[in-house]
């Protein structure tokens, strides 16, 4: 069975949580040192990535509310497929500057799409 739009809204806003929480209190130092960690905030960015490439496929005017949408799409091919080149800088850089953002986004388009019905 085919998956909502919304449903892959509330991936993303899940993953953004998962995100925040796995790195509450957690530094540069701190994210190179434990590998539960990368992996938990790795993971999580896999899920963003593949929900919004989903929510792309299904409605690409919907998608056009995320921004660089194609740009979370290519850092998750990364890190699934070159992950040899993934630099903890960049990911913990992605995970305090831009999940806050994406998070509000996928919230709102989640918002206007149960306005709408």
């Amino acid at each position: 069975m085919r998956r909502s739009v919304a449903a892959y809204l509330a991936d993303v806003i899940e993953a953004c949580d998962a995100v925040e929480v796995a790195l509450l209190g957690v530094d540069l130092a701190a994210y190179q040192s434990n590998r539960q960690v990368r992996s938990a905030v790795e993971r999580e960015f896999m899920i963003i990535g593949e929900a919004v490439n989903s929510l792309s496929r299904l409605d690409a005017a919907l998608a056009a509310g995320v921004s660089h949408a194609r740009l979370i799409v290519g850092f998750r091919n990364q890190l699934a497929h070159d992950y040899a080149s993934i630099d903890d800088e960049t990911v913990l850089a992605i995970a305090q500057h831009d999940v806050s953002v994406l998070r509000t986004e996928c919230l709102a388009l989640l918002e206007s799409l149960r306005e709408a019905d």
